[in-house]
């Protein structure tokens, strides 16, 4: 090429694909049945495997007796997990499993196998901090300033105890994969959140090289973060597999063991000080949390959440190991327990203070982080107010009356979200048609409607008219999708090989309209020369001057993570109001409207990035009102296993939801960042201060039942 690419992105106000909000290109296919997620599958000659999983969430194995299990006709093959000896540490576990040429007889021959256990003693609930004992595991302490010093001498101090529990993905397609391993060759399809590096993790267990490892996912029943590894199911479906003599097995969690063990968000608890002036200027934070991701334990979150440069800070933390099934990442890891913590601990100081929170939030904006910046919060924190109504309906705590009471409340949101590596093919054919390959994945965030687009935009096309193929490890690699990194990586290397094989496009076509290739575009679905309409040529006529010995054109491109260009970012922010009202003699909460403004970077498609920002609305008002993993205290296991006990919210408990993008062209110019993440971080938060709002009471622990609502407007600490 005469000269090295431009990679940026087409200004705002001259793009014709991106920026567009495009209906999901997969849409038809999922709504009609035709995608077929790989809990779909049923393949000739599939076996079906079942668990046989611990009824005590701390036990020893003494003995295990298969053999009756392994005589029953139609089963082909029975593995051990847990072999006598092995210490099970949470309810759940898994022990041994059965594959059979039907479910039915997979589940009756696992219930023949005869196990005895050692019980021992266990921990399972962590929220009583004097109760766990030598299983809390205390980390270091924070210092920064003078806490002692700013809390004595401030103006106004308030405290607080604050809890969100654990809460369950309750992924709709369950953890489990189809795989079939023959000789040193192993064929799978999971349902996962890394195609890519599906291969290379489970291929030293298996002890086959990972490029043996054949991986092919088209589609996803939900992740959230809980699925980046295969899991111990893909190593014991794999070993079923390979003893039944190479048969593809069918190893998927049923929905008891999923609650169970397949991963949760971990809780955190805390009592927290806040000091400053009456003005509302904060002057120190001090934190004493505790929390678990069950074993071993759990992440210390990241207190003060966002507003992180308060002067005067002392921060501890004790990790508490629990006999349940470990934490997984679930959007935006630790943030929602942070920002609950921190936004909580701030609207009871305002509260103290006399103030409204608004102000107290907006006047110490100044200890956000650069990125986004402090002006970014006091821009949408002032937004979200706007179209909340807050002016005109927020009231303080003690001028509430009547049975059925209104709240408003505030929550925040911070996250990276810059691409992660990614690398993509375009291949331009003879024929003008292109497709582009790339090994990423699509959760259901619309990944192939908004590469498609970056596709058609860079080279002058309409979307239609670009072939996109994911979801193979064959395929240019791709990285993981968690921690709002897949939009930023796959389109900046889109962008990257789309631009690459253009370049080599108008070499081969330049001659024909007597111009240098770099004097030529790509606009609507036509070569030209820049600035000249009239010398151009349609695209299908441009591709037939590929040289007839190459045949296409083909190009890769790749995301440099340290030196995107200008192609993504991080460090996205927002702001969140929740309207509730709540019934003083029930107990009963409900959402009137919640209100998200969100910081998002460049945006490809506005239809899917709102779309993002509802369904992340959904999950936290879901944790908000109802999720918690309840366990017995006496058994040690968990009792609400299904989707009956484990409540979720339905389409009437969510109200109106308003979302407001922050497009500014101040925000466009900083590229793609991802949204995944952000916006489920603040609901919790924002819903638990609505509440104190409209009762004039900290409801201190999520989620906001009836019962936890009425204990706390009577005092109780039940």
């Amino acid at each position: 090429m005469a000269n090295t690419p431009d990679y940026s992105w087409p200004p705002m106000e001259s793009r014709k694909v991106m920026g567009k909000p495009f209906k999901r290109l997969d849409g038809p296919f999922k709504s009609t049945g035709r995608a077929k997620y790989t809990s779909d599958l049923n393949m000739k000659g599939m076996l079906f495997a079942v668990y046989l999983t611990s009824p005590h969430a701390h036990a020893r194995v003494t003995s295990i007796d298969t053999s009756a299990a392994e005589k029953t006709p139609g089963v082909k093959a029975v593995h051990v997990v847990s072999p006598a000896g092995t210490e099970i540490q949470w309810f759940g576990r898994e022990v041994a499993a059965v594959a059979a040429t039907s479910e039915e007889i997979a589940r009756d021959a696992a219930r023949k196998i005869k196990i005895e256990y050692e019980v021992m003693p266990h921990l399972v609930k962590e929220a009583d901090l004097s109760k766990a004992g030598s299983k809390g595991k205390a980390a270091g302490e924070k210092i920064v300033g003078d806490p002692d010093k700013a809390i004595q001498e401030a103006e106004v101090v308030s405290e607080g105890t604050y809890g969100i529990p654990m809460a369950d993905h309750v992924c709709l397609e369950p953890h489990g994969c189809v795989i079939q391993w023959q000789g040193d060759q192993v064929r799978a399809w999971p349902s996962t959140q890394f195609v890519t590096g599906w291969a290379g993790s489970i291929a030293p267990n298996l002890k086959v090289p990972a490029a043996n490892v054949k991986v092919d996912m088209q589609y996803i029943g939900g992740g959230f973060g809980s699925k980046f590894s295969p899991g111990a199911w893909a190593e014991v479906g794999a070993n079923l597999s390979q003893k039944a003599g190479g048969a593809p097995v069918k190893i998927f969690l049923d929905r008891a063991t999923e609650m169970a063990i397949a991963g949760h968000r971990p809780s955190d608890y805390g009592k927290i000080k806040v000091a400053g002036k009456k003005d509302g200027t904060i002057t120190a934070f001090q934190a004493d949390s505790w929390g678990s991701g069950g074993f071993p334990g759990g992440p210390q979150p990241p207190l003060p959440y966002c507003y992180a440069n308060i002067p005067n800070q002392r921060i501890n933390f004790v990790s508490i190991v629990t006999n349940q099934a470990g934490s997984q990442a679930w959007r935006a890891p630790n943030n929602q327990q942070a920002s609950y913590l921190t936004c909580s601990a701030f609207e009871d100081f305002a509260a103290k203070a006399g103030l409204d929170p608004l102000d107290v939030f907006l006047k110490n904006a100044d200890y956000a982080p650069a990125r986004p910046g402090p002006d970014h919060y006091r821009w949408q924190l002032q937004k979200a107010a706007e179209l909340a109504e807050w002016k005109k309906l927020w009231k303080p705590r003690d001028q509430k009356t009547g049975t059925v009471r209104r709240g408003l409340g505030l929550g925040i949101n911070l996250w990276q979200g810059g691409g992660h590596t990614c690398q993509a093919r375009t291949t331009i054919n003879t024929d003008g048609s292109v497709l582009l390959e790339m090994g990423t994945q699509d959760l259901g965030t619309g990944t192939r409607t908004m590469m498609t687009q970056v596709a058609a935009e860079t080279l002058g096309l309409q979307i239609n008219q670009v072939k996109l193929a994911i979801g193979d490890n064959s395929l240019p690699p791709g990285g993981a999708s968690g921690g709002s990194t897949t939009v930023g990586g796959a389109s900046s290397a889109t962008r990257k090989s789309a631009v690459n094989a253009l370049a080599k496009l108008f070499e081969a076509c330049a001659p024909a309209l007597g111009a240098q290739p770099e004097e030529l575009e790509a606009v609507d679905g036509h070569i030209r020369v820049k600035g000249n309409p009239n010398k151009s040529m349609t695209w299908v006529a441009a591709c037939k001057k590929i040289p007839p010995g190459e045949g296409k054109i083909s190009e890769m491109g790749a995301n440099d993570q340290r030196n995107p260009g200008g192609l993504n970012s991080a460090g996205a922010g927002g702001a969140q109001i929740a309207d509730v009202t709540v019934d003083m003699e029930t107990g009963l909460v409900k959402i009137n409207r919640f209100v998200a403004v969100q910081d998002c970077g460049l945006i490809i498609n506005p239809r899917l990035a709102e779309s993002q920002i509802y369904g992340a609305i959904i999950m936290g008002i879901s944790t908000a009102l109802y999720e918690e993993r309840i366990f017995d205290e006496q058994t040690g296991r968990m009792l609400n296993t299904d989707m009956e006990f484990y409540k979720l919210a339905g389409i009437k408990d969510i109200g109106d939801i308003q979302v407001h993008l922050d497009i500014r062209p101040e925000n466009d110019k900083r590229g793609v960042i991802g949204l995944g993440e952000p916006p489920a971080v603040g609901i919790c938060a924002a819903v638990g201060n609505a509440v104190a709002n409209a009762t004039g009471v900290r409801v201190p622990n999520m989620p906001m039942t009836p019962m936890n609502v009425l204990n706390a407007l009577e005092g109780r600490n039940a």
